[in-house]
């Protein structure tokens, strides 16, 4: 079986990272994170000959979800998010897009639920909830590439902000420890801003974390 490949897009006044997800030689890819320009996004990937099988939202905050309507509507892709998130989707002064002047709101095809396996362009991913960063973040585990998706819940040597609405540090901790840090030490981090770092390395010197 072919490789698994990963590419990033930064995007927005946040500096997002917008992740495509793909076998080597496969015309399919998986989005997650769209923060921003779904129509840059599209036509970049139509450019290098992809299609976008499925938009993976790893939480609802403005600069994750703002591409997310336009890329749907160009690509015909089915957006997917945590059941728990379900009021930074629909709320645009939890998400705190009201905050930042343009009310943005988002509605997922489907919602997924903690554990659930998915499959898409080829590739399966493990959903795993991690709250904290809010209340149904989650991130996307490939066990045969050896990845991890993790949105804002952990960054190269820190972690998510929690002081937005339904934001926890406690349980964002408990999260990272009891959820994350029990896959393999190797396994490769791809943040939802910044640079990517390891699951042993974070372990090591991640001083929220100790």
């Amino acid at each position: 079986m072919s490789e698994i490949k990963i590419g990033r897009m930064t995007l927005g006044v946040c500096a997002t990272n917008c992740y495509f997800l793909y076998r080597e030689g496969a015309s399919e890819t998986i989005v997650t994170d769209p923060g921003d320009r779904g129509k840059d996004i599209y036509e970049t990937l139509g450019r290098n000959g992809f299609s976008v099988a499925a938009i993976l939202l790893t939480h609802a905050h403005f600069d994750h979800i703002g591409g997310a309507e336009e890329l749907r509507k160009l690509s015909g892709a089915k957006i997917y998010a945590l059941e728990a998130e379900k009021v930074l989707c629909r709320d645009p002064y939890v998400n705190v897009s009201a905050q930042m002047g343009a009310k943005v709101t988002i509605e997922p095809d489907e919602w997924l639920t903690d554990g659930q396996e998915l499959c898409f362009a080829g590739i399966s991913l493990q959903v795993i909830a991690t709250p904290g960063h809010t209340v149904g973040g989650c991130c996307y585990y490939c066990k045969e590439a050896g990845l991890l998706l993790s949105g804002d819940t952990l960054f190269a040597e820190s972690v998510g902000r929690t002081d937005f609405p339904t934001g926890s540090m406690s349980k964002l901790v408990r999260s990272i420890k009891e959820r994350l840090f029990v896959l393999p030490d190797e396994t490769k981090v791809y943040p939802g801003h910044g640079e990517a770092t390891t699951i042993g390395r974070e372990k090591q010197y991640n001083p929220y974390c100790q």
